[in-house]
């Protein structure tokens, strides 16, 4: 998945090991995993050659998608630009978070 950090989300994810993004849409924090409980677990954080992004080995717990998929890149493009779902839902997104 991609997500953003801001700074608060940054050092509470480096604190805890939890992974922790900022939600654009909501103005907040988002606590991965706090509505659904597929929480990330933090394992090495490492960062890119010019210092503006960040890449996050976790440990998923649950899906990482709040789709019901294991990855929230499920859908592929083929050579004639279709796009279809090439993985399997792994979780009815309905039983996580609702309606």
């Amino acid at each position: 998945m991609i997500a953003w950090m801001d700074e608060q989300a940054w050092k509470e994810t480096i604190q805890t090991q939890r992974a922790v993004y900022f939600s654009r849409s909501r103005r907040k924090l988002w606590r991965k995993g706090e509505t659904s409980g597929h929480r990330q677990i933090v394992k090495e954080v490492r960062i890119d050659c010019d210092a503006d992004a960040i890449l996050l080995s976790v440990e998923q717990t649950g899906v990482a998608c709040h789709e019901g998929f294991e990855s929230c890149f499920f859908r592929a493009v083929d050579t004639e630009f279709n796009v279809h779902v090439a993985d399997e839902r792994k979780v009815d997104p309905k039983s996580v978070y609702g309606k």
